[in-house]
């Protein structure tokens, strides 16, 4: 009851800020924006919503190779997991609900929580290294192009939120790979929840999660052994963000427009724009991620243009992930009563 009365409040509070950021984004060349929405180009839209999928099934199967190095799982199940998991990290803030909800559909298929939570923790990691080798390449190319020059703020923020995403990376990595470090935030954490009086008995806690990190640090080290899986995991989530991130350009193509936008600079702004949407603390970066893009995409595109692919890119990559990952949680929640 309580996950279901988060999910409302969250719902509520993505609606309102919805409906603030439209109003905004929409009043100002309203009748230019409905102009450019009559007069798209439907194919580019189509293949736009193509590379969202190609993006789901990418990191989908990244999970599947994972997995199945230990455990039986299908390719389908790890799709209907991934597309679950857009709903809970659009309700939630940083995007924080998706991978405990992964963790607990990977236990309802017999394995175990420490098992569990390496599988999802290893692929965070694949996905994190591709974010910030994207980042790098990125700044790297707006450093010789100066692509932003009407949102020098912004672009300051972009190298901040950088080096936070590359710090994530390195303690996600370190959490792996060292036993004492792991062991030690996790203990200091039980002893003082202890203190707080939130655990009554610090021994028999203690000694759980000890039992826990073990079998976590082993699947752990075995992943280590295994070079191949890290390379694969780390190529294809950088893939997927390329199809993620060059999804604007079509947009852009469904108005009939093929100067304003290149690869190069598409896939450079949409890296800064969802760098900047980290810092947001609100579920799906409501509000913040269409002000930076707005200020971005700004540089190329007129004040009508970018309104309305901002509009598209939103449905496409958060609204429809999230409408899609709600019916598939309650078809699947139907089917365990």
């Amino acid at each position: 009851m309580e996950i279901l009365k988060n999910i409302k409040k969250n719902a509520l509070i993505i609606l309102i800020i919805t409906i603030i950021v439209m109003y905004f984004v929409l009043a100002k060349d309203f009748s230019l924006i409905i102009d450019n929405l009559q007069n798209l180009d439907l194919k580019y839209i189509f293949i736009g919503f193509i590379c969202f999928f190609i993006y789901i099934i990418i990191h989908s199967y990244v999970v599947y190779k994972t997995v199945n190095q230990k455990d039986k799982f299908t390719f389908k199940e790890s799709i209907k997991h991934n597309i679950i998991v857009q709903f809970f990290n659009g309700i939630t803030p940083f995007q924080t609900g998706g991978q405990p909800m992964e963790i607990y559909m990977l236990s309802k298929h017999n394995i175990n929580l420490s098992k569990a939570t390496n599988y999802i923790l290893q692929n965070f990691i694949f996905y994190q290294i591709a974010l910030v080798l994207f980042g790098f390449i990125a700044v790297i190319i707006n450093y010789f192009l100066h692509l932003f020059p009407k949102a020098p703020v912004l672009k300051e923020l972009v190298l901040i939120g950088f080096l936070v995403n590359t710090f994530v990376a390195l303690f996600l990595i370190l959490i792996s790979i060292s036993k004492k470090f792991t062991h030690n935030i996790i203990f200091n954490v039980i002893k003082l929840l202890h203190k707080m009086h939130l655990i009554k008995d610090l021994e028999k806690t203690l000694k759980k999660y000890e039992k826990i990190l073990v079998e976590f640090h082993q699947c752990t080290e075995d992943l280590q052994k295994n070079k191949s899986l890290f390379i694969l995991g780390v190529s294809l989530n950088f893939i997927g963000l390329i199809f993620l991130y060059i999804i604007p350009l079509f947009i852009v193509y469904s108005l009939n427009d093929f100067k304003s936008l290149n690869i190069v600079n598409t896939l450079t702004t949409s890296a800064y724009v969802m760098i900047m949407a980290s810092f947001v603390p609100i579920p799906g970066a409501s509000g913040g991620i269409e002000y930076s893009y707005t200020k971005f995409f700004g540089n190329f595109l007129s004040t009508s243009k970018t309104s309305t692919t901002l509009l598209l890119w939103r449905f496409i990559t958060y609204y429809l992930g999230m409408f899609l990952g709600a019916i598939m949680f309650n078809l699947d929640k139907e089917k365990q009563i």
